[in-house]
């Protein structure tokens, strides 16, 4: 995936033979080193995403990788996978299956081969005569083809003056598997009946006597275990992303000239009219120019009410239409849909690297040099004490299998990738990795109010009708003659009016009077609606109720349409933007976060105080009347004032803000300026996702954090252990693969996330 900016470039690279965070260093570090190159190495998704020059080649980067002992290649892009191209997609996939097959088959010959020659060792009653032969035949396989990945890399690394956690673990098994023989050939270990005990015990011990293919075998069949369960813990970490892209459609039916023709969605193009049939998915972003239908749109939302639309309706790409036929007209199409973006916004996440993840890669690079250092410190401190050569042996190997910090480097990453991948079922775009880390320092919430609080349309409220007036009646009659404008305020009277009372009759002599209203005949009745000016040209008052009602409804910022019909004022009704359903809620949840939510709008302030009251802010905490380019200002006050701010809107006007502020969270409701400067999208227009947005975040860093607790401690706890001649070689692998296999567990458990509302 190559994208192009003025004077520079970007592309995407799959790196191949990476077996730890070391790797991952050694490759960036590279890359980094030469010219107008900012490259990041994720060790977790196996990628490279490189900046560069325009006098820098892709072949250029390939061969820096390949001369670090790698492979680099560019990867077919996510969004051409959207587009239904499938065959990069199976290769990829098959890719995933051979990569596994190897590894797996080294690892069943590992444990099928080590388990009779640790089960031998740790039995004195199985250590017949000739035991430590039968022993030596079958651990010879495991350490020298089982363990062959770990000696190619090491070879690798030292060819290019490096050593990474490969060489701990290549050394390690070769210094125990080539003791083990000089011991068997030159010493007395191969003398006929010879025993020796195995204890699974934290015990200094001189090792006289002892060989260690147990441990050499053991602990390559340990690491490769942990290796193969981190493999396939990954594929399940992203499985989220790839559940993502596989949303969209495969086929696509347009219509051309008047006739049907089934092709590949990549042969959809911009201005196409293309076919769904009911069960059918929306092959791309487009707008309804035929047909009514539910669209079910909960694998991209959340949200499991299917939504209604209709000619000039905008629909999503990989949506189900869950009702009626629809012909819709793509708007876009491959990268620009907005599931291709949900699935760029994910893939950079994943890619990115939080603060303490690059630290850990700092402390990663020079990490094996300091272990090997270490263990040779071990066997000469031992060797120079008189504990024999055997003890000292013992001490410096299990130094080394100890120290492989595989858990350090899948600390950060997997977290990130279950925690992105998570949040994106659940309609929440995490941007990047430093999002998390801001998420954490909240603590006031800036609430754009219309079309973030409220739904952003104008809304049949409420209605007062006059003494001895049907309700019904009323909004039967001024709904049919609403229906036959086109004006915002008069949509929202016949929208609410259908949805209370159902079928609108059909209004005669209709006439629209500019700035005021409309008039015309429904069921025999002549009917005005509008303002109370309409009805004082035609010498009608509103009764002191509906006055009063119509000045209350006015000092709390709402539109106010009159209604009469027969010659006398009939009801007034109330028509504002309202608010959503979720928001008070929502506002209550954030306030739980530990986070002071204020409103912020060009309203009025009798507007936006009377929305305020409803969501439960305080009239303190409303801010009102301010200009769209001023909203950027109010958020640099706070920040002044030593808030950390958290910012929500969805319009154009709130781009800067969003940009400004600590933290931005756009409504991917909303337009793409805001979408584009927010660090979290919420695909939902829902402002319960912010909430559910910055507890995900706070619940992803936390395990980052115990992830990194967990592998630093790890270390700093087992290494003294072991260079103190405490730690058998054996369980010193043992523990070294489990602490891999646990931090891709406790990262896993992200999956289970659930917003509030489930």
């Amino acid at each position: 995936m190559t994208t192009t900016t003025p004077g520079a470039a970007e592309v995407e690279l799959a790196i191949g033979g990476m077996t730890c965070a070391s790797c991952a260093a050694r490759i960036e570090k590279k890359l980094n080193r030469m010219d107008g190159v900012d490259a990041t190495v994720n060790y977790a998704t196996e990628k490279a995403k490189v900046t560069f020059r325009e006098d820098v080649t892709v072949p250029d980067l390939i061969a820096a990788v390949e001369a670090t002992g790698y492979t680099a290649r560019e990867p077919q892009t996510e969004t051409e996978r959207a587009d239904g191209s499938t065959s990069g997609e199976d290769s990829e996939e098959q890719e995933e299956v051979d990569g596994l097959r190897p590894l797996r088959r080294r690892l069943t010959t590992a444990v099928a081969l080590a388990a009779p020659v640790i089960a031998m060792a740790m039995t004195p009653a199985l250590q017949f005569e000739y035991w430590q032969w039968l022993s030596l035949t079958l651990a010879a396989p495991v350490v020298t083809y089982a363990a062959w990945p770990f000696h190619r890399a090491a070879w690798t690394n030292a060819k290019h003056g490096a050593a990474t956690m490969d060489t701990l673990i290549s050394v390690g098994t070769s210094a125990a598997f080539l003791w083990s023989l000089w011991a068997l050939f030159f010493g007395t270990a191969g003398t006929p009946g010879m025993t020796h005990p195995f204890e699974l015990t934290i015990a200094r011990s001189d090792g006289a006597g002892n060989i260690y293919l147990e441990a050499a075998a053991g602990v390559t069949a340990f690491i490769l275990a942990g290796r193969f369960f981190e493999a396939r813990s990954k594929r399940k970490a992203g499985a989220a992303l790839k559940a993502l892209l596989e949303l969209g459609a495969k086929d696509v039916t347009v219509v051309r000239g008047g006739r049907e023709e089934l092709i590949a969605v990549g042969e959809l193009r911009v201005g196409d009219r293309f076919l769904v049939r009911p069960g059918e998915k929306i092959a791309t972003d487009g707008v309804v120019v035929e047909g009514s239908s539910a669209v079910d749109a909960s694998m991209l939302t959340g949200e499991s009410v299917p939504v209604e639309v209709g000619v000039g309706d905008a629909v999503t790409g990989a949506t189900l239409n869950a009702g009626g036929r629809l012909v819709v007209e793509a708007t876009r199409i491959g990268a620009d849909t907005q599931l291709a973006r949900m699935a760029k916004l994910v893939e950079d996440a994943q890619n990115g690297k939080a603060a303490a993840q690059r630290l850990a890669d700092r402390i990663s690079a020079v990490f094996v040099p300091v272990v090997i250092a270490l263990a040779l410190g071990t066997l000469g401190f031992w060797l120079g004490n008189g504990a024999g050569l055997t003890a000292a042996f013992t001490a410096a190997v299990a130094v080394l299998i100890i120290a492989c910090p595989c858990a350090l480097g899948l600390a950060t990453p997997t977290a990130l990738m279950v925690g992105t991948g998570r949040g994106a079922q659940l309609g929440i775009l995490i941007k990047g990795p430093e999002v998390l880390e801001t998420t954490r320092k909240v603590d006031t919430v800036v609430l754009d109010k219309t079309g973030t609080v409220t739904t952003g349309r104008m809304t049949l409220l409420t209605m007062h009708p006059a003494d001895d007036t049907d309700e019904e009646e009323v909004l039967r009659l001024a709904g049919a003659l609403e229906h036959s404008s086109e004006h915002p305020v008069a949509q929202a009277v016949a929208t609410g009016a259908a949805a209370r009372v159902g079928t609108l009759p059909a209004p005669e002599d209709f006439a629209n009077i500019p700035g005021l209203g409309v008039q015309g005949v429904v069921e025999g009745h002549s009917v005005l609606v509008g303002r109370e000016k309409l009805l004082a040209e035609w010498a009608i008052s509103l009764p002191v109720d509906l006055r009063r009602a119509k000045a209350e409804a006015e000092a709390a910022g709402r539109t106010v349409i009159a209604v009469a019909w027969d010659g006398e004022a009939r009801a007034v009704l109330e028509v504002a933007d309202a608010v959503k359903e979720t928001s008070p809620e929502a506002v209550e949840r954030l306030r739980a976060l530990g986070l002071t939510p204020m409103l912020l709008t060009g309203d009025n302030k009798a507007v936006a105080e009377a929305v305020g009251a409803e969501v439960g802010i305080a009239p303190e905490h409303v801010i009102a009347e301010v200009m769209p380019q001023d909203k950027v200002d109010v958020v640099k006050r706070l920040q002044s004032e030593g808030r950390s701010v958290a910012m929500v809107g969805d319009g154009v006007n709130d781009a800067a803000a969003l940009a400004q502020a600590d933290l931005g969270l756009a409504m991917g409701t909303g337009t793409d300026a805001a979408i584009e400067a927010g660090d979290l999208t919420l695909v939902r227009g829902d402002l319960g996702a912010a909430a559910d947005a910055i507890r995900l975040s706070r619940k992803t860093l936390g395990t980052i954090r115990s992830n990194l607790f967990w592998a630093f401690a790890y270390n700093v706890a087992a290494l003294p252990l072991a260079a103190a001649g405490l730690l058998n070689p054996m369980i010193a692998g043992a523990a070294m693969a489990f602490s891999s296999v646990f931090v891709v567990g406790n990262s896993l458990r992200l999956r289970g996330f659930q917003p509030a509302d489930r």
